[in-house]
Protein backbone atom coordinates (compact mmCIF):
# COMPACT_ATOMS: atom_id res chain seq x y z
CA UNK A 1 0.00 0.00 0.00
CA UNK A 2 1.36 3.61 -0.67
CA UNK A 3 2.03 5.45 2.08
CA UNK A 4 -0.33 9.04 2.25
CA UNK A 5 2.48 11.26 2.27
CA UNK A 6 5.95 11.37 2.45
CA UNK A 7 5.77 13.80 5.19
CA UNK A 8 3.53 13.89 8.33
CA UNK A 9 3.20 18.20 7.49
CA UNK A 10 -0.33 17.83 6.01
CA UNK A 11 -1.58 15.51 8.48
CA UNK A 12 -1.16 17.65 11.43
CA UNK A 13 -3.62 20.26 12.27
CA UNK A 14 -1.48 22.50 13.65
CA UNK A 15 0.54 22.63 10.68
CA UNK A 16 -1.37 23.44 7.73
CA UNK A 17 -0.40 26.19 5.64
CA UNK A 18 -1.77 29.90 6.09
CA UNK A 19 -3.30 31.26 3.29
CA UNK A 20 -1.54 34.92 2.89
CA UNK A 21 -3.44 37.89 2.13
CA UNK A 22 -4.06 38.03 -1.66
CA UNK A 23 -5.59 34.61 -1.42
CA UNK A 24 -8.90 36.14 -0.88
CA UNK A 25 -9.27 37.85 -3.97
CA UNK A 26 -12.65 37.85 -4.86
CA UNK A 27 -14.10 34.72 -7.08
CA UNK A 28 -17.26 34.13 -8.49
CA UNK A 29 -19.86 30.61 -8.46
CA UNK A 30 -22.66 30.04 -9.85
CA UNK A 31 -26.22 29.33 -8.91
CA UNK A 32 -29.04 28.00 -10.31
CA UNK A 33 -32.82 27.48 -8.59
CA UNK A 34 -35.40 24.91 -10.02
CA UNK A 35 -38.94 24.81 -8.43
CA UNK A 36 -41.19 21.74 -8.69
CA UNK A 37 -44.00 19.69 -6.44
CA UNK A 38 -42.94 17.19 -5.01
CA UNK A 39 -43.75 14.58 -7.73
CA UNK A 40 -40.94 16.90 -9.60
CA UNK A 41 -43.52 18.76 -11.71
CA UNK A 42 -41.95 22.12 -12.81
CA UNK A 43 -43.85 25.38 -11.73
CA UNK A 44 -42.90 27.60 -14.02
CA UNK A 45 -43.04 31.64 -13.27
CA UNK A 46 -41.75 30.87 -9.62
CA UNK A 47 -40.11 34.24 -8.11
CA UNK A 48 -36.93 33.62 -6.82
CA UNK A 49 -35.12 36.21 -4.40
CA UNK A 50 -31.74 35.95 -3.93
CA UNK A 51 -30.03 38.05 -0.65
CA UNK A 52 -27.25 37.87 1.84
CA UNK A 53 -27.29 36.59 5.23
CA UNK A 54 -25.66 40.16 6.59
CA UNK A 55 -28.48 42.40 4.52
CA UNK A 56 -31.37 40.39 3.74
CA UNK A 57 -33.25 43.98 2.88
CA UNK A 58 -31.25 43.99 0.32
CA UNK A 59 -32.09 42.23 -2.79
CA UNK A 60 -28.77 41.06 -4.68
CA UNK A 61 -30.95 39.03 -7.95
CA UNK A 62 -34.85 38.65 -8.91
CA UNK A 63 -35.36 35.62 -10.98
CA UNK A 64 -38.46 33.68 -12.84
CA UNK A 65 -38.60 30.49 -13.50
CA UNK A 66 -39.23 28.61 -17.08
CA UNK A 67 -41.32 26.37 -18.26
CA UNK A 68 -38.72 23.86 -16.87
CA UNK A 69 -39.13 25.36 -13.35
CA UNK A 70 -35.53 26.66 -13.84
CA UNK A 71 -33.71 30.08 -13.62
CA UNK A 72 -31.10 31.31 -15.22
CA UNK A 73 -27.54 30.40 -13.90
CA UNK A 74 -26.46 33.57 -12.42
CA UNK A 75 -22.61 34.41 -10.96
CA UNK A 76 -22.71 35.46 -7.20
CA UNK A 77 -19.02 35.94 -5.49
CA UNK A 78 -17.15 33.52 -3.67
CA UNK A 79 -14.17 33.73 -1.50
CA UNK A 80 -10.88 32.60 -3.51
CA UNK A 81 -10.64 28.93 -4.59
CA UNK A 82 -7.41 28.41 -2.39
CA UNK A 83 -9.52 28.53 0.75
CA UNK A 84 -11.04 24.83 -0.26
CA UNK A 85 -7.79 23.68 -1.28
CA UNK A 86 -6.47 22.74 2.43
CA UNK A 87 -7.87 22.86 5.71
CA UNK A 88 -7.94 27.08 7.27
CA UNK A 89 -10.07 29.01 9.66
CA UNK A 90 -12.06 31.15 6.61
CA UNK A 91 -15.09 29.39 5.79
CA UNK A 92 -14.41 28.41 2.02
CA UNK A 93 -17.76 29.33 0.66
CA UNK A 94 -20.58 32.29 0.27
CA UNK A 95 -23.87 31.89 1.93
CA UNK A 96 -26.85 33.33 0.15
CA UNK A 97 -30.69 33.00 1.14
CA UNK A 98 -32.67 32.28 -1.85
CA UNK A 99 -36.65 32.90 -1.33
CA UNK A 100 -39.09 31.17 -3.45
CA UNK A 101 -43.30 32.17 -4.32
CA UNK A 102 -45.06 31.02 -7.02
CA UNK A 103 -49.43 31.37 -6.86
CA UNK A 104 -51.13 29.01 -5.28
CA UNK A 105 -48.08 27.46 -3.61
CA UNK A 106 -47.07 27.12 -0.40
CA UNK A 107 -43.58 29.42 0.18
CA UNK A 108 -40.26 27.92 0.74
CA UNK A 109 -36.83 29.75 2.10
CA UNK A 110 -33.57 28.66 2.47
CA UNK A 111 -31.28 30.47 4.57
CA UNK A 112 -27.61 29.34 3.87
CA UNK A 113 -27.78 28.14 0.41
CA UNK A 114 -23.74 27.56 0.37
CA UNK A 115 -21.62 29.02 -3.00
CA UNK A 116 -18.42 27.86 -3.81
CA UNK A 117 -16.21 29.65 -6.05
CA UNK A 118 -15.75 28.23 -9.99
CA UNK A 119 -18.62 25.70 -9.46
CA UNK A 120 -22.53 25.63 -10.25
CA UNK A 121 -24.58 24.45 -7.24
CA UNK A 122 -28.47 23.90 -8.04
CA UNK A 123 -30.97 25.34 -5.22
CA UNK A 124 -33.69 22.76 -5.51
CA UNK A 125 -36.77 23.51 -3.90
CA UNK A 126 -40.05 21.56 -3.71
CA UNK A 127 -43.66 23.31 -2.98
CA UNK A 128 -46.58 22.18 -1.84
CA UNK A 129 -49.75 23.11 -3.64
CA UNK A 130 -51.68 25.16 -1.31
CA UNK A 131 -54.75 27.62 -2.66
CA UNK A 132 -54.43 30.20 -0.11
CA UNK A 133 -50.59 29.94 1.56
CA UNK A 134 -50.42 31.16 5.66
CA UNK A 135 -47.25 29.92 6.22
CA UNK A 136 -44.41 29.10 4.07
CA UNK A 137 -41.73 26.16 4.70
CA UNK A 138 -37.74 27.33 6.04
CA UNK A 139 -34.88 25.79 5.50
CA UNK A 140 -31.41 26.67 7.10
CA UNK A 141 -28.24 25.07 6.46
CA UNK A 142 -25.93 24.49 8.64
CA UNK A 143 -22.15 24.78 8.28
CA UNK A 144 -20.15 22.52 6.12
CA UNK A 145 -18.89 19.74 7.90
CA UNK A 146 -15.52 20.12 6.87
CA UNK A 147 -15.56 23.70 7.91
CA UNK A 148 -17.45 23.25 11.53
CA UNK A 149 -17.34 20.56 14.18
CA UNK A 150 -19.48 17.54 14.04
CA UNK A 151 -19.53 14.24 16.23
CA UNK A 152 -16.89 12.05 15.13
CA UNK A 153 -18.38 8.70 13.73
CA UNK A 154 -18.50 5.69 15.87
CA UNK A 155 -16.32 2.74 14.93
CA UNK A 156 -18.23 -0.23 13.39
CA UNK A 157 -17.08 -3.81 12.29
CA UNK A 158 -16.90 -2.96 7.97
CA UNK A 159 -18.96 -6.19 7.55
CA UNK A 160 -21.94 -7.13 9.66
CA UNK A 161 -22.42 -10.75 11.20
CA UNK A 162 -25.66 -12.19 10.65
CA UNK A 163 -25.94 -12.56 14.40
CA UNK A 164 -25.31 -8.93 15.28
CA UNK A 165 -27.72 -7.76 13.02
CA UNK A 166 -30.41 -10.03 12.20
CA UNK A 167 -32.06 -11.45 9.19
CA UNK A 168 -30.48 -9.86 6.11
CA UNK A 169 -33.71 -9.62 4.05
CA UNK A 170 -32.10 -9.19 0.70
CA UNK A 171 -30.48 -11.75 -1.41
CA UNK A 172 -28.18 -9.67 -3.83
CA UNK A 173 -27.91 -5.59 -3.44
CA UNK A 174 -30.76 -3.54 -5.14
CA UNK A 175 -30.24 -0.06 -5.33
CA UNK A 176 -33.63 1.27 -3.51
CA UNK A 177 -35.77 4.01 -5.04
CA UNK A 178 -36.29 6.00 -1.76
CA UNK A 179 -34.92 5.53 1.87
CA UNK A 180 -35.85 6.84 5.30
CA UNK A 181 -34.03 9.47 6.51
CA UNK A 182 -34.18 9.83 10.53
CA UNK A 183 -32.99 13.14 10.70
CA UNK A 184 -30.97 12.77 14.16
CA UNK A 185 -29.31 10.35 15.99
CA UNK A 186 -31.17 6.89 16.19
CA UNK A 187 -32.33 7.29 19.67
CA UNK A 188 -34.26 10.65 19.27
CA UNK A 189 -37.97 9.81 18.92
CA UNK A 190 -38.91 13.28 18.31
CA UNK A 191 -36.58 13.57 14.83
CA UNK A 192 -38.10 13.43 11.97
CA UNK A 193 -38.50 10.75 9.15
CA UNK A 194 -38.09 11.85 5.97
CA UNK A 195 -38.98 9.73 2.34
CA UNK A 196 -35.79 10.75 0.19
CA UNK A 197 -34.86 9.25 -3.42
CA UNK A 198 -31.95 7.32 -3.17
CA UNK A 199 -29.75 9.40 -5.00
CA UNK A 200 -30.88 12.48 -4.20
CA UNK A 201 -29.67 10.94 -0.48
CA UNK A 202 -26.45 10.58 -2.00
CA UNK A 203 -26.29 13.81 -3.91
CA UNK A 204 -26.86 15.76 -0.49
CA UNK A 205 -24.59 13.97 1.30
CA UNK A 206 -21.95 14.40 -0.95
CA UNK A 207 -22.56 18.24 -1.28
CA UNK A 208 -22.68 18.18 2.91
CA UNK A 209 -19.39 16.17 3.64
CA UNK A 210 -16.91 17.15 0.83
CA UNK A 211 -16.05 20.24 -1.06
CA UNK A 212 -17.18 20.37 -5.02
CA UNK A 213 -14.11 22.27 -5.79
CA UNK A 214 -11.58 19.46 -5.13
CA UNK A 215 -10.50 16.68 -7.82
CA UNK A 216 -12.66 14.71 -9.85
CA UNK A 217 -11.07 11.71 -8.89
CA UNK A 218 -11.12 12.69 -4.91
CA UNK A 219 -14.90 13.32 -5.72
CA UNK A 220 -15.52 10.25 -7.20
CA UNK A 221 -13.54 7.56 -4.11
CA UNK A 222 -16.06 9.65 -1.78
CA UNK A 223 -19.03 9.31 -3.99
CA UNK A 224 -18.17 5.58 -3.95
CA UNK A 225 -17.40 5.43 -0.07
CA UNK A 226 -21.10 6.76 0.83
CA UNK A 227 -23.10 4.60 -1.79
CA UNK A 228 -21.40 1.85 -0.35
CA UNK A 229 -21.93 2.69 3.43
CA UNK A 230 -25.43 3.56 2.03
CA UNK A 231 -25.90 0.28 0.55
CA UNK A 232 -24.39 -2.23 3.95
CA UNK A 233 -27.76 -0.16 5.79
CA UNK A 234 -29.58 -1.11 2.86
CA UNK A 235 -28.48 -4.34 2.52
CA UNK A 236 -28.62 -5.38 6.02
CA UNK A 237 -31.13 -3.89 7.20
CA UNK A 238 -29.84 -2.68 10.09
CA UNK A 239 -32.02 0.04 11.67
CA UNK A 240 -35.07 -2.37 11.23
CA UNK A 241 -33.21 -5.16 12.72
CA UNK A 242 -32.78 -2.99 15.83
CA UNK A 243 -36.88 -2.01 16.03
CA UNK A 244 -36.58 1.46 13.90
CA UNK A 245 -39.00 1.98 11.64
CA UNK A 246 -35.64 4.07 9.11
CA UNK A 247 -32.95 3.02 6.71
CA UNK A 248 -30.35 5.26 8.09
CA UNK A 249 -29.62 8.76 9.98
CA UNK A 250 -28.20 11.80 9.47
CA UNK A 251 -25.82 12.36 12.56
CA UNK A 252 -22.27 12.00 11.97
CA UNK A 253 -21.58 10.07 14.75
CA UNK A 254 -23.71 6.93 13.60
CA UNK A 255 -23.99 7.62 9.50
CA UNK A 256 -23.19 10.68 7.00
CA UNK A 257 -24.69 14.24 7.45
CA UNK A 258 -28.02 15.00 5.16
CA UNK A 259 -29.42 18.20 5.64
CA UNK A 260 -33.07 18.78 4.40
CA UNK A 261 -33.34 21.34 1.60
CA UNK A 262 -29.67 21.95 1.11
CA UNK A 263 -28.34 22.90 -2.49
CA UNK A 264 -25.95 20.28 -4.28
CA UNK A 265 -23.59 20.72 -7.16
CA UNK A 266 -23.82 19.92 -10.99
CA UNK A 267 -20.39 17.98 -10.94
CA UNK A 268 -20.94 15.92 -7.64
CA UNK A 269 -24.88 15.78 -9.27
CA UNK A 270 -23.08 14.56 -12.44
CA UNK A 271 -20.75 12.16 -10.76
CA UNK A 272 -23.79 10.42 -8.60
CA UNK A 273 -25.94 10.04 -11.90
CA UNK A 274 -23.04 7.91 -13.55
CA UNK A 275 -21.71 5.72 -10.27
CA UNK A 276 -25.27 5.47 -8.60
CA UNK A 277 -25.56 1.27 -9.13
CA UNK A 278 -21.84 0.93 -7.80
CA UNK A 279 -20.91 0.00 -4.63
CA UNK A 280 -17.45 -1.65 -2.91
CA UNK A 281 -16.90 -4.74 -2.35
CA UNK A 282 -14.14 -7.35 -0.83
CA UNK A 283 -13.67 -10.96 -2.40
CA UNK A 284 -16.30 -13.43 -0.89
CA UNK A 285 -18.13 -10.82 0.93
CA UNK A 286 -22.26 -10.25 -0.29
CA UNK A 287 -22.93 -6.93 1.43
CA UNK A 288 -21.69 -3.78 0.17
CA UNK A 289 -18.88 -2.77 2.63
CA UNK A 290 -19.51 -0.20 5.63
CA UNK A 291 -16.69 2.46 4.38
CA UNK A 292 -16.70 4.68 7.28
CA UNK A 293 -14.20 8.02 7.31
CA UNK A 294 -13.28 10.95 9.22
CA UNK A 295 -11.72 14.56 8.01
CA UNK A 296 -8.28 13.57 8.95
CA UNK A 297 -7.99 17.38 9.97
CA UNK A 298 -9.70 17.61 13.45
CA UNK A 299 -10.21 13.73 13.60
CA UNK A 300 -7.96 10.77 12.60
CA UNK A 301 -8.87 7.57 12.15
CA UNK A 302 -6.46 4.98 10.99
CA UNK A 303 -7.59 2.16 8.73
CA UNK A 304 -10.06 4.85 7.19
CA UNK A 305 -10.03 6.98 4.46
CA UNK A 306 -10.01 10.49 5.50
CA UNK A 307 -11.56 13.42 3.30
CA UNK A 308 -8.44 15.73 3.32
CA UNK A 309 -6.21 12.87 2.87
CA UNK A 310 -8.54 11.63 -0.21
CA UNK A 311 -8.36 15.07 -1.64
CA UNK A 312 -4.32 15.53 -1.62
CA UNK A 313 -3.92 11.95 -2.87
CA UNK A 314 -6.44 13.27 -5.94
CA UNK A 315 -3.89 16.27 -6.40
CA UNK A 316 -1.31 13.80 -6.68
CA UNK A 317 -2.56 12.28 -10.08
CA UNK A 318 -3.88 8.97 -8.12
CA UNK A 319 -7.55 7.61 -9.37
CA UNK A 320 -10.71 7.02 -7.77
CA UNK A 321 -9.84 2.97 -7.02
CA UNK A 322 -6.29 3.96 -6.06
CA UNK A 323 -7.24 6.32 -3.30
CA UNK A 324 -10.21 3.79 -2.00
CA UNK A 325 -7.20 1.35 -1.86
CA UNK A 326 -4.69 3.13 -0.57
CA UNK A 327 -6.63 3.34 2.89
CA UNK A 328 -8.94 0.55 3.05
CA UNK A 329 -6.40 -2.15 1.16
CA UNK A 330 -5.67 -3.33 -2.28
CA UNK A 331 -8.30 -6.03 -1.76
CA UNK A 332 -11.31 -4.10 -1.90
CA UNK A 333 -12.95 -3.25 -5.63
CA UNK A 334 -15.77 -1.61 -7.32
CA UNK A 335 -19.10 -4.13 -7.77
CA UNK A 336 -22.10 -3.57 -9.35
CA UNK A 337 -25.41 -3.83 -8.35
CA UNK A 338 -27.71 -5.64 -10.98
CA UNK A 339 -30.88 -4.41 -10.04
CA UNK A 340 -32.70 -0.89 -9.72
CA UNK A 341 -36.00 -0.29 -7.55
CA UNK A 342 -38.60 1.81 -8.99
CA UNK A 343 -37.54 1.74 -12.74
CA UNK A 344 -39.80 -0.12 -15.64
CA UNK A 345 -36.58 -1.12 -17.48
CA UNK A 346 -33.49 -2.00 -16.54
CA UNK A 347 -30.33 -0.53 -18.51
CA UNK A 348 -30.16 -2.05 -21.55
CA UNK A 349 -26.36 -2.47 -21.60
CA UNK A 350 -25.04 -0.37 -24.80
CA UNK A 351 -26.05 3.57 -25.55
CA UNK A 352 -28.94 4.15 -27.49
CA UNK A 353 -27.86 6.51 -30.59
CA UNK A 354 -28.58 8.15 -34.10
CA UNK A 355 -28.79 4.87 -35.99
CA UNK A 356 -30.32 2.62 -32.72
CA UNK A 357 -33.67 0.68 -33.03
CA UNK A 358 -36.29 -1.59 -31.13
CA UNK A 359 -37.88 -1.87 -27.73
CA UNK A 360 -35.41 -0.19 -26.29
CA UNK A 361 -35.65 2.88 -28.39
CA UNK A 362 -39.43 2.65 -27.94
CA UNK A 363 -39.50 2.55 -24.43
CA UNK A 364 -37.57 6.14 -24.24
CA UNK A 365 -39.51 7.46 -26.13
CA UNK A 366 -42.52 6.96 -24.84
CA UNK A 367 -41.28 8.17 -21.34
CA UNK A 368 -40.02 11.23 -22.95
CA UNK A 369 -43.50 11.84 -24.22
CA UNK A 370 -44.58 11.54 -21.68
CA UNK A 371 -42.17 13.66 -19.57
CA UNK A 372 -42.91 16.34 -22.31
CA UNK A 373 -46.32 16.45 -20.97
CA UNK A 374 -45.10 18.53 -17.75
CA UNK A 375 -41.65 19.99 -19.16
CA UNK A 376 -42.71 21.42 -22.53
CA UNK A 377 -39.45 22.33 -23.89
CA UNK A 378 -39.11 18.49 -24.82
CA UNK A 379 -40.45 17.94 -28.38
CA UNK A 380 -42.76 15.19 -28.53
CA UNK A 381 -41.71 13.05 -31.12
CA UNK A 382 -42.75 9.57 -32.77
CA UNK A 383 -42.58 6.32 -31.13
CA UNK A 384 -41.56 4.38 -33.71
CA UNK A 385 -38.55 2.49 -32.37
CA UNK A 386 -36.08 4.52 -35.05
CA UNK A 387 -33.85 6.68 -33.40
CA UNK A 388 -33.50 9.39 -35.53
CA UNK A 389 -32.37 13.30 -35.20
CA UNK A 390 -35.56 14.00 -33.21
CA UNK A 391 -35.17 11.68 -30.49
CA UNK A 392 -31.89 12.99 -30.45
CA UNK A 393 -33.06 16.12 -29.83
CA UNK A 394 -35.50 15.06 -27.61
CA UNK A 395 -32.84 13.25 -25.46
CA UNK A 396 -30.24 16.31 -25.29
CA UNK A 397 -33.41 18.90 -24.09
CA UNK A 398 -33.96 16.50 -21.54
CA UNK A 399 -30.30 16.19 -20.54
CA UNK A 400 -29.83 20.05 -20.39
CA UNK A 401 -32.37 20.21 -18.16
CA UNK A 402 -31.62 17.49 -15.76
CA UNK A 403 -28.06 18.63 -15.65
CA UNK A 404 -26.75 15.58 -17.80
CA UNK A 405 -23.73 16.05 -20.24
CA UNK A 406 -25.86 16.84 -23.72
CA UNK A 407 -24.88 14.92 -26.08
CA UNK A 408 -28.11 13.30 -27.27
CA UNK A 409 -27.25 9.79 -26.19
CA UNK A 410 -28.81 7.53 -24.49
CA UNK A 411 -26.06 6.18 -22.09
CA UNK A 412 -26.56 4.53 -18.49
CA UNK A 413 -26.87 7.98 -16.59
CA UNK A 414 -29.50 9.28 -18.83
CA UNK A 415 -31.73 6.06 -19.65
CA UNK A 416 -31.73 5.87 -15.68
CA UNK A 417 -32.85 9.60 -14.84
CA UNK A 418 -35.21 9.51 -17.82
CA UNK A 419 -37.13 6.67 -16.12
CA UNK A 420 -36.52 8.56 -12.58
CA UNK A 421 -38.04 11.44 -14.21
CA UNK A 422 -40.76 9.03 -15.83
CA UNK A 423 -42.01 7.03 -12.81
CA UNK A 424 -42.03 10.86 -10.91
CA UNK A 425 -43.98 12.70 -13.60
CA UNK A 426 -46.49 9.98 -14.06
CA UNK A 427 -46.89 8.69 -10.53
CA UNK A 428 -46.01 5.50 -10.96
CA UNK A 429 -43.82 5.44 -7.49
CA UNK A 430 -47.07 6.09 -5.74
Amino acid sequence: MKPIFSSEIRKTANNFRIYPAQMGTQSLGNLRVRATTQNLTPIAGATVTITSPDNPENILEQLVTDDSGLTEVISLPAPSIDYSMEPTTVQPYANYNVDITAPAFRPVTVNGTEVFPNVTTEQASTLILEPEPEQGALYVIPPHTLFAEYPPKIPEDEIKATIETGEIVLQQVVIPEFVIVHDGPPDDPAAQNHYVRFRDYIKNVASSEIYATWPEATIYANILAILSFTLNRVFTEWYRSQGYNFTITSSTAYDHKWIPGRNIYDNISVLVDSVFVNYLSRPNVRQPILTQYCDGNRVQCPGWMTQWGSKFLGDEGYSAIEILRNFYGNSIYINTAVEVSGVPSSWPGSNLTIGSSGQNVRIIQEQLNAISTAYPAIPRIAVDGIYGPRTAEAVRTFQSIFGLPANGIVDMPTWYKISFIYVAVTRMAE
